[in-house]
């Protein structure tokens, strides 16, 4: 059946596919925030030997294996994805996720078995983060090809917002079986719950997929490549090699303030602004609601002004709020947290207005997966993955808003790099308005960038 990808009505294959897509992004995102959500109980489980500190660093890096892992996937499946279609590697990655997540719900603790404990994690956290760096670009790439072409920004910030969700789902599944069964009995088997919801989410996840099918757009150069030898891999490395560089700097910001709220905040909110967990929990919970609600408008006026206003817009409120945040927060008042979490989630939604779009629209659709994988998932790798682990680094400065000054800095890097490497719009619709000083037709039906993105 043929897909309305134009300005008309929308098909419910589509509603479908950004179901689908949303759902896979809820569950990455539900078992990576949900370990950064359990660090300090992770800690007591599989590294109890070791002071608090110690056993958080251990966590933590532990929560970093996952994204070294992330670019290897991503290599996998973004070279798969583009040979094959979208969709199949889209049911082996969410299977891979949601398996890996509750096996970590069975794990004996290190005082059973010993030093097998953490090792069994971290090989959970390897599969994790191999499966989640071909379902972090496949699902947006999916969307992003049967999105109507004036609503592409919309239709992938509702679908990144379903990672702002999972957050607020695990804060509160926490705290209402904190609540159950007590503390006590929590930290030592109920804290596995949570994380053996995550496989009959992946069936869910499943479910919805099944009644999906390929975009004729990348259909239509699956028939043109079955006419050549075709590489993704080597591609992706000599057509966009500038723009995979791009990329990788631009959502290396999006996965440091991301992470850095999603599963390093509720630590810091306890051993900084001495917060009980479940003070902690809620306020992580409301912020991630509040952020899931607020991220579509940023992708819409992405629609309008283009994708570039926002991530220059968006990388200079970073830069300078990054601190004046983490210091509000850090103060232990609940009203002045709230604040500096407000401030800190405007910056976000900005910025992510914009980079929740350009990183699979960047590329044209035969290298797409290939490339926006490598990039992402780098990114991803090098700044998400450490964020809570240099946090708590940070922390033993005693400076309370370093970990806020580091965010600022780097922001300062993505915003030269847009600037000085001249990244380009990639909302065709807005770029080709501003080339003929008319508005684009609605009707166009593909974003082949290919002319400048590849030149």
């Amino acid at each position: 059946m043929s897909m309305s990808t134009d300005g008309g009505p929308v098909r419910p294959m589509q509603k479908r596919v950004l179901a689908g897509g949303a759902i896979g992004q809820f569950i990455e995102f539900y078992d990576f925030g949900l370990y950064g959500l359990s660090a300090l109980i992770l800690a007591k489980q599989f590294f109890p030997a070791a002071s608090t500190v110690a056993g958080l660093l251990a966590t933590f890096a532990t929560f970093a294996v996952a994204f070294v892992a992330r670019p290897l996937g991503g290599l996998f499946f973004g070279a798969l994805g583009d040979r094959i279609g979208r969709r199949p590697v889209l049911f082996i990655t969410l299977m891979g996720i949601g398996i890996a997540t509750a096996v970590i719900g069975l794990l004996p603790s290190s005082s059973t078995i010993g030093m097998l404990a953490p090792c069994l994690l971290i090989l959970c956290r390897l599969v994790q983060g191999f499966s989640a760096g071909g379902e972090s670009v496949g699902a947006p790439a999916f969307v992003l090809e049967h999105a109507p072409l004036n609503r592409r920004g919309l239709w992938l910030s509702i679908t990144l917002a379903a990672t702002a969700v999972p957050g607020a789902v695990a804060s509160a599944l926490m705290i209402s079986l904190n609540a159950m069964v007590g503390a006590e009995a929590y930290g030592a088997w109920a804290w596995r719950i949570p994380f053996l919801l995550a496989l009959p989410l992946s069936l869910i996840g499943l479910w919805i997929r099944k009644h999906t099918e390929e975009s004729p757009e990348f259909q239509a150069v699956v028939e043109k490549n079955r006419r050549r030898e075709f590489s993704p891999i080597r591609e992706a490395f000599t057509e966009n090699g500038l723009r995979i560089f791009q990329v990788l700097v631009i959502c290396g910001l999006s996965a440091l303030a991301f992470y850095l709220l999603a599963g390093y905040f509720v630590t810091f909110l306890q051993t900084q602004a001495n917060m009980d967990r479940t003070t902690a929990l809620v306020f992580n919970a409301a912020v991630m609601i509040v952020l899931s609600f607020v991220m579509p408008l940023g992708g819409h006026l992405s629609d309008r002004i283009g994708r570039r206003p926002l991530l220059i817009a968006g990388s200079l409120l970073l830069a300078l709020l990054g601190i004046p945040a983490f210091m509000l927060t850090a103060t232990g008042s609940i009203g002045l947290a709230a604040l500096g979490l407000v401030v800190y989630v405007t910056a976000l939604v900005v910025y992510a207005g914009g980079s929740t779009t350009t990183f699979v629209e960047a590329f044209s659709t035969r290298t797409r997966f290939t490339s926006a994988a490598i990039a992402y998932n780098l990114g991803y790798a090098v700044l998400g993955g450490t964020a809570p682990m240099i946090g708590t680094w940070l922390e033993t400065t005693g400076i309370r808003w370093a970990t806020g000054a580091y965010l600022s800095a780097y922001a300062v890097i993505v915003l030269l790099v847009i600037t000085l490497t001249r990244y380009p719009e990639t909302n065709r619709l807005v770029r080709d308005a501003g080339a003929s000083q008319r508005p684009a037709p609605a009707s166009a039906r593909t974003t082949p960038l290919d002319a400048e993105l590849n030149s």
